[in-house]
Formats: structure tokens, C-alpha cells, sequence
């Protein structure tokens, strides 16, 4: 796939340069508080939010660019929608399964390994893909990449050292 989107997803650089607005309203959101209200107020009103501005808004304010993954169920069977931060690695979008730092993987994650066949929407835009763990070598580089892109990981994996690894998704178009 070439051109500015993947499966209708807007391609983002994770080592392009970042404005300092978008810098420090990241650094808030890598604190313990930041992404205590962060998770509390602001990642649950982003999927319907994004719904409702066909993607064009999102609290994020445009520090992280936002993807609302559609995924099913791990256990329940039925259609979750999240909004997550990405980058995307060739024609691939990569989602970090940082939780915020939080000891345990987020929901999403197990969704993915249980159910990989998933959706990602920017608004009106997006697609069918398939998702796989990156593992190895690949997890290494993209997780040094996701690092560069937004500093607050590298706090979150302080965060989860000796309790678990922070998994990162490779989700390529279906089809």
C-alpha cells in the first residue's frame, strides 16, 4: 500500500518531530496523575466523541494521533471499541499495550490475540485488519520507536519491570 493512509488509517512518522505544545500535554499524560485522569475522563468519552465529529475531535487535541480499534470480545463475544494512540512501521499500524503502566495487560490486547480480525477508524476512514504480537527483534525496534514518539512509555515500562513486558500489536490490512 502507498500514499498518506493504510486501509484508510493516516500514515504517522513515530520519529517526525513533535511541536513543544504537543511535547509537555504528552509529558502531563505520562505522569501518575495525568494518566490517572487521563484514563478516568478522557479515554472514555474519545470513541463517541471522535463518532460524533467524524473523527475530527478527539481530547487528545491533537498531541497523539487517535485510532478507534472495533475488536470483539475475548470472553464475551462482543464489539468493543477503544481508542488508541498509534504510529505505523511500512503499511502496518503498530498499538502499544502500555496501559497506562498498569500492572496488567490492557483489555484490548487479549481481545486481539483471542479475536485478530479487527477494525480501525479515523472518523468516516479505516478498514479491516488483522493483528499479530510483534515479537523479538521487532518488538525491540518498534518499542525504541514508540519511545521516540511519545516519551511516557519508557516511564510506563518503568512502571510494569519484573511484572510484564509491554506488548506491541502489528495490525496489517485484511484482504
Amino acid at each position: 500500500m502507498s500514499g498518506h493512509t493504510i486501509n484508510g488509517i493516516p500514515r504517522v512518522d513515530p520519529r517526525a518531530p513533535r511541536a513543544a505544545w504537543k511535547r509537555a500535554m504528552l509529558a502531563l499524560v505520562a505522569t501518575k496523575p495525568g494518566a490517572a485522569i487521563h484514563r478516568a475522563l478522557a479515554a472514555p468519552l474519545d470513541a463517541p466523541l471522535m463518532r460524533l465529529t467524524r473523527g475530527r475531535v478527539s481530547l487528545a487535541a491533537g498531541a497523539m494521533p487517535l485510532v478507534v480499534l472495533t475488536s470483539t470480545g475475548a470472553r464475551s463475544g462482543q464489539r468493543r471499541e477503544t481508542p488508541l494512540g498509534y504510529f505505523t512501521d511500512g503499511d502496518d499500524v503498530i498499538l502499544v499495550a502500555s496501559n497506562y503502566g498498569d500492572t496488567r495487560h490492557p483489555a484490548w490486547y487479549h481481545n486481539l490475540l483471542a479475536h485478530p480480525e479487527c477494525e480501525l477508524h479515523v472518523g468516516e476512514h479505516g478498514g479491516r485488519f488483522v493483528a499479530r504480537e510483534a515479537t523479538g527483534a521487532d518488538r525491540d525496534r518498534l518499542f525504541d520507536l514508540a519511545v521516540n514518539f511519545y516519551p511516557g512509555y519508557a516511564k510506563y515500562a518503568e512502571r510494569t519491570d519484573g511484572v510484564r513486558t509491554i506488548r506491541l500489536m502489528r495490525l496489517t490490512p485484511a484482504g
